[in-house]
């Protein structure tokens, strides 16, 4: 293979012929196909590779920088680490729609320009959505069904306004862009839904939660990031973002403290942790957009992890609601303390991966003078110790006991929460190995005095701050019912104003047709009066009444002739 291979094809290629093998093989091939991907990737030289000039464009099939590098890394690290975390299942499509999804995200990320982004854009959601369907529940199919034609309506959004673009005068060179026409604005709605953007965010909270133990740990790693490397890509430095991530990553803790499924705590929280990179690729800067795409990577690993709790917890006790578990470290002791690795990261405690990544888009908000966005963006994390941080382990592992007694994981589960952990911790106490991989160059230093200090002390205000609202009464108990969010005005309202408008139409169409036919009816009676057997037309008039209609047409015809 040269340079000019897609090193998405190796597992794309290998993800459909995966069924193909025997067990144990397949087990094999699913483990070996991410490492073989990752030693190619590790090999390819910087650059533009497998270029096709096609109707006086250019496509470039492998663009290699250290943007899409940072990201091909963390990709293949993720599909390795969900291999391993999936070894148990004996359902071939799943494994072979995760490899195809992974392989597709990975194609994306290595295109360097519009229309190759397209086609493994669009095939990420052909791909994904089995992974939800694979539940084989009613539930599971609507909500894909709901989560592929957002994911399509995505590529639509992206394909019309590649091509507004290039009506524009625009090429197919996939690179920044300025919202200053109708193609980018349609580019920048296509990537704003990947990466769940407000009000366009419930696809996310809708269908992840109904894919299976180990689907939902996939579907984490690879759509949303997919999205963040397309706004840095196309779209650093639009102030616009700033606003957007920051609301990002405010509202989303509301829904997450009063919501009782904990697999769908963490998905509000995806969109939460997005919310960081969006603002950190909103401000532009080689510091902030770093911190946008190490905290990115750092996402994929410390998710990963406390949804593989999850799917664990799952498996084992056949629920993730709040208030249905409790006391499950007697049963699963490793699980519950790779689940507070995990929440610990993702709350940025120091020596843990989130402290060296969002630390960076924090700094870089404050050197750009926007104190007021430093102050809510200082909320929200707070916001995350408080409902992945604590929420999360302490209702599925401590709060009361809830009886259940189960089998520890798996040991292929262990296995790969051990590895994430340790990719988790080995982040936060050596910084350099990933600061290094980053876009630019990086004179950040996370481990100051100040920094720890100030961090530490928003923990552990942040702690005593939840205690309170639980000692008090205050905090919302875990209710087994359902959260309205947004979603419910095209779920609920929009369907029931369709049925409205449909009802409306049909009953204009019914009298429509009334009339017609009356009107219809009117015409063939005077028709029938005049042409029918007993009609004035149809008699045999007489021969004196025809000499006499001829006389007048013979007069009439003189008298215009000669006047």
């Amino acid at each position: 293979m040269s340079a000019d291979f897609p090193v998405a094809l190796i597992l794309i290629a290998g993800g459909l012929l995966l069924p193909l093998l025997p067990g144990r093989l397949r087990a094999a091939a699913l483990l070996l196909l991410p490492v073989a991907a990752f030693a190619w990737l590790i090999a390819l030289p910087h650059g533009e590779h497998a270029r096709i000039e096609w109707l006086g464009q250019t496509l470039v099939l492998v663009r290699v920088d250290r943007l899409s590098l940072l990201f091909g890394y963390a990709f293949l690290i993720a599909a390795f680490l969900n291999a391993i975390f999936s070894l148990h299942v004996k359902d071939a499509a799943q494994h072979s729609a995760g490899l195809v999804y992974a392989g597709s995200a990975l194609g994306a990320v290595f295109a360097g320009d519009l229309l190759t982004l397209f086609i493994y854009w669009e095939l990420t959601a052909v791909s994904s959505v089995l992974l939800i369907w694979a539940t084989r529940t009613e539930r599971a199919y609507r909500a894909g069904m709901r989560y592929v034609i957002v994911q399509l309506a995505s590529g639509m959004l992206l394909i019309a306004g590649t091509l507004l673009h290039l009506m524009q005068g625009g090429s197919l060179h996939f690179g920044q862009f300025r919202l200053d026409g109708a193609g980018s604005w349609l580019i920048f709605a296509g990537f704003g839904i990947k990466c769940s953007f407000p009000l366009l965010h419930n696809w996310l909270q809708d269908a992840y939660p109904e894919a299976t133990a180990t689907g939902m740990v996939v579907l984490s790693a690879f759509t949303t990031k997919l999205g963040i490397y397309a706004l840095a890509r196309g779209f650093a430095g639009a102030e616009i973002l700033v606003w957007i991530g920051t609301v990002m990553t405010l509202f989303p803790i509301f829904y997450a403290v009063i919501e009782n499924d904990l697999r769908r705590v963490l998905a509000y929280s995806v969109t939460n942790q997005l919310g960081f990179m969006v603002v950190g690729i909103g401000i532009g800067t080689e510091l902030a957009v770093n911190g946008a795409v190490a905290h990115a990577f750092a996402d994929i690993l410390f998710k990963a992890l406390l949804l593989m709790s999850m799917g664990a917890v799952l498996l084992r006790a056949g629920t993730v609601k709040g208030s249905e578990l409790g006391g499950l470290y007697k049963s699963m002791p490793w699980t519950a303390g790779f689940c507070i690795v995990g929440a610990a990261s993702i709350s940025a405690f120091p020596l843990f991966s989130a402290f060296v990544t969002k630390s960076m888009i924090m700094a870089a908000v404050a050197v750009e003078g926007h104190a007021f966005i430093w102050l809510l963006l200082l909320f929200a994390s707070a916001g995350v110790l408080e409902h992945a941080g604590i929420k999360i382990p302490y209702f599925a592992f401590f709060a009361h006991d809830s009886g259940i007694r189960c089998q520890e994981a798996p040991p292929n589960m262990l296995a790969a929460m051990a590895l994430a952990s340790l990719l988790c911790v080995g982040i936060g106490v050596f910084p350099a190995a990933l600061y290094a991989v980053l876009p630019y160059p990086v004179d950040y230093v996370p481990y100051t005095a100040a920094h720890v200090l100030t961090q530490t002390q928003l923990l552990v205000f942040a702690v005593l701050g939840v205690f309170y609202l639980m000692r008090s009464g205050i905090y919302p108990p875990e209710l087994n019912s359902v959260n309205l969010d947004f979603d419910w005005i095209y779920r609920r309202l929009g369907r029931d104003l369709a049925w409205t408008s449909a009802a409306t139409v049909s009953r204009w169409l019914a009298g429509t047709g009334r009339a017609a036919e009356s009107a219809a009816g009117g015409v063939i009676t005077a028709l029938r009066r005049h042409h029918g057997p007993d009609g004035a037309l149809a008699r045999t008039p007489p021969t004196g009444s025809m000499a006499l209609w001829v006389m007048v047409l013979l007069l009439a015809y003189l008298l215009f002739y000669y006047l």
